[in-house]
C-alpha cells in the first residue's frame, strides 16, 4: 500500500502571481507528487500551497520550492497581516496514508537537514519534529517575526536546529523556516456581519483553546492578573485544539473569525463553526458563512453534513455527494465563491485522472460491455448489479426514514440507510477492480520467457496475478451477501409501498453472489495452488447457498405482502 504525506510550505509572497508561479513551477516538475491547491492571500501576502504525494518526491519537491523561494523572495521588504519570518515561512508534513506519524517526523528531520545545509537557510523543527518541548508551538519558534531574528539567532536559547546561526546577508533575505510535522491542520474562516475587528477578536477569544487574558473587574479595561511568575493568566477559550484571531478582509468588506483547526478529531469542522455561531449570536452579530482555505479531507465534510442532517432528523444514508452539499450550504462555504468538492476535498483531488468504469453513463457503460474488449465482463457487472441491489434496500430506507407520520423512527432507518450505503460503495469500487485484475493476468502473459530465470519469474507473476483474479469476486461474494441484511429488513418493516423494490434488491444481491462465483470458480481452474483453490471453493459454495436462500425468503415476505 502507498505511502502519502502531505506538505504545506507558506511563502511570503501573496500579490505577485509570477513569483508565486515560477516557485510552484518547481513542484510540477517533480514525478510522484500533485499540486493540489495554491491559495494566495494578498491582504496576508503569503501563498499556501499544498502538495501530495509519496514522500521522498514531496521533500524533493518541497526542497526545490523553498530554494526557488529562497531566490525570488527578500524579507527585506516584506509586510503583510500574517505572522511571518522567512520566505518560505513554515514548511509541514503531514502523514495522509499507510504512514506514521513517526516516520513522517524522520522525513522532516531529512528536509529540514537538507535546506539548512544545502541553502543556508536557518531551520528551527517545530510541532511533532521539534527537538526540544519549547519548539513545539510555532508561535513560540516565531516570536517577534522577521524583525526579531537577528538578536535571537545567535543566542544559545534559539540557535537553529539546522543552517547558520547567524545574522548575515543571505538570512537577511532569506529569512528563518520552519520545517515540522503535524496532523491535518484545517485553515477555516467564518463570516461575520460586521466590519470590526476588536467584536471579531472578542469572538475568536470566546471560542479558540488559548481564550483570553484574565483581567480583574472589567474584562476588557481592568487590570491583567499575573501568576506567581509574573505571566498574565488566561482564560481558556471555548474550543481545544483550536487556534484563532479576527481580523477585517477588505477583499470581501467583512470581518471573519480565522481559524486553524489542530486536531480534527478532537475540535471538528462542524463544532467550531457552531461555537463562532453561538458565540456572535450572543454579541449581537450574525455568522453569514464560512470560507475554506486550502483543501479538507472528505472525511471532514462528511462528518458535518451527516451532523446537520441529524439535527434536520433526516437519514444520513444518501450519497456522498449529497452529504457535502449538505455540508456546504449548512455553513455556507460558497458565500464568498464557490465550492468545488472536486478541488477542495482531498481525496477527490487525487482520484485518477483517467475515466473508470463507475464513471461512466448507464449507455456507456452498457457499450463498453457490450464491446469486442473482454472486460468490463461478468466480475464487474456482477459488481454492479450487486451494488444496485444494496442501492434499492437503502432507498427503501430512506423513503421509509421520510415517510409523513414515521417521523420517530427517521434514525432507526438512517442507520439502515448508512449500511446499505457502505455496502454500495464498496461493490462500485470492485466493479473497476475486477477489470484491473484481469489486465494484471494479460500483464503476466505477456511478460518474457526466453530464459529459465524470465520463465519462473513469468510463471509466479501469472501466479500471483491469477490468485488476486480469484481474490477479487470472492470478495464482491461477500459484500455483496451483506446486502441482504438491509434488504431483508426493508422488506419486514419498510415502508409498505416499496416493497417489490426490496424484491427487486433481493434479485440483484443473489445474482450478483452467484455471478461472481462463477468467475471464482473458472480463474481457480487455471491454478495450482489446490489447498487455497479448496479452500475458497468451500466456502464460495456456501455464500452461494445462503443467498439462494435469503432470496427465497426475502421473496416470500414480498409476495405476502403484495
Amino acid at each position: 500500500m502507498q505511502q502519502l504525506i502531505e506538505c504545506v510550505p507558506n511563502f511570503s509572497e501573496g500579490c505577485d502571481m509570477t513569483i508565486i508561479d515560477k516557485i510552484t513551477d518547481e513542484i510540477k516538475k517533480v514525478d510522484g507528487v500533485k499540486l493540489i491547491d495554491v491559495d494566495p492571500g494578498k491582504a496576508t501576502n503569503r501563498t499556501v500551497v499544498t502538495i501530495v504525494g509519496t514522500p521522498d518526491e514531496v521533500c524533493e519537491a518541497a526542497f526545490q520550492a523553498v530554494k526557488k523561494a529562497q531566490e525570488l523572495i527578500d524579507m527585506r521588504h516584506h509586510k503583510g497581516a500574517h505572522p511571518r519570518f522567512g520566505a518560505t515561512d513554515v514548511c509541514p508534513l503531514v502523514p495522509v496514508a499507510n504512514i506514521t506519524m513517526e516516520e513522517t517526523v524522520e522525513y522532516a528531520h531529512k528536509l529540514a537537514e537538507r535546506i539548512g545545509t544545502e541553502l543556508n537557510i536557518p531551520i528551527y523543527c517545530y510541532e511533532f519534529a521539534a527537538k526540544e518541548d519549547k519548539r513545539k508551538n510555532l508561535a513560540t519558534c516565531r516570536e517577534g517575526e522577521y524583525e526579531a531574528i537577528p538578536k535571537r539567532i545567535g543566542t544559545a536559547e534559539w540557535k537553529p536546529d539546522f543552517g547558520p546561526a547567524e545574522w548575515n546577508e543571505s538570512v537577511a533575505k532569506s529569512g528563518v523556516t520552519a520545517v515540522g510535522a503535524r496532523n491535518f491542520l484545517i485553515a477555516y474562516n467564518v463570516n461575520l456581519n460586521t466590519t470590526s475587528t476588536r467584536r471579531a477578536n472578542a469572538i475568536a477569544f470566546d471560542v479558540r483553546e488559548r481564550g483570553r487574558v484574565k483581567r480583574e473587574g472589567n474584562p476588557v479595561t481592568g487590570k491583567i492578573v499575573k501568576d506567581e511568575n509574573g505571566n498574565p493568566v488566561n482564560v481558556p477559550g471555548m474550543l481545544k485544539s483550536v487556534k484563532g484571531i479576527g481580523w477585517y478582509i477588505e477583499e470581501y468588506g467583512v470581518a471573519q473569525i480565522s481559524m486553524n483547526l489542530t486536531d480534527i478529531t478532537v475540535t471538528s469542522l462542524h463544532k467550531a463553526y457552531e461555537a463562532v455561531y453561538e458565540r456572535a449570536n450572543a454579541r449581537g452579530i450574525r455568522v453569514t458563512g464560512s470560507e475554506m482555505v486550502g483543501v479538507v479531507p472528505l472525511q471532514a465534510m462528511l462528518d458535518a453534513g451527516k451532523y446537520f442532517l441529524r439535527k434536520q432528523e433526516r437519514s444520513t444514508g444518501i450519497p456522498e455527494r449529497e452529504i457535502i452539499k449538505i455540508a456546504v450550504k449548512s455553513m455556507g462555504l460558497d458565500e464568498l465563491y464557490p465550492f468545488d468538492p472536486d478541488k477542495k476535498i482531498i481525496e477527490y483531488i487525487l482520484k485518477e485522472d483517467k475515466k473508470q468504469l463507475i464513471d461512466m453513463n448507464l449507455t456507456e457503460f452498457a457499450d463498453e460491455t457490450a464491446s469486442e474488449s473482454p472486460a468490463p465482463g461478468g466480475g464487474s457487472i456482477s459488481a454492479y448489479v450487486g451494488s444496485l441491489g444494496a442501492a434499492l434496500g437503502t432507498m427503501v430506507a430512506n423513503l421509509s426514514a421520510h415517510k409523513r407520520g414515521w417521523d420517530e423512527r427517521w434514525e432507526e432507518f438512517s442507520n439502515w440507510a448508512e449500511k446499505g450505503m457502505a455496502v454500495e460503495k464498496e461493490l462500485l469500487s470492485l466493479v473497476d477492480e475486477d477489470t484491473n485484475a484481469f489486465n494484471r493476468i494479460m500483464d503476466a502473459f505477456g511478460l518474457p520467457k526466453s530464459t529459465d530465470a524470465e520463465k519462473a519469474a513469468r510463471k509466479q507473476a501469472i501466479d500471483d496475478a491469477t490468485k488476486y483474479a480469484i481474490e477479487v469476486p470472492f470478495r464482491v461474494m461477500k459484500v455483496a451477501f451483506k446486502g441482504f441484511e438491509v434488504i431483508r429488513a426493508m422488506a419486514e418493516v419498510g415502508n409498505p409501498n416499496s416493497v417489490t423494490d426490496a424484491g427487486v434488491g433481493a434479485l440483484c444481491a443473489r445474482t450478483a453472489v452467484m455471478g461472481a462465483f462463477l468467475n471464482v470458480k473458472i480463474n481457480a481452474a487455471g491454478l495450482d495452488d489446490k489447498a487455497f483453490v479448496e479452500g475458497i471453493l468451500a466456502e464460495g459454495k456456501a455464500i452461494e447457498d445462503k443467498a439462494i436462500q435469503e432470496e427465497k425468503e426475502i421473496l416470500e415476505i414480498v409476495n405476502g405482502k403484495i
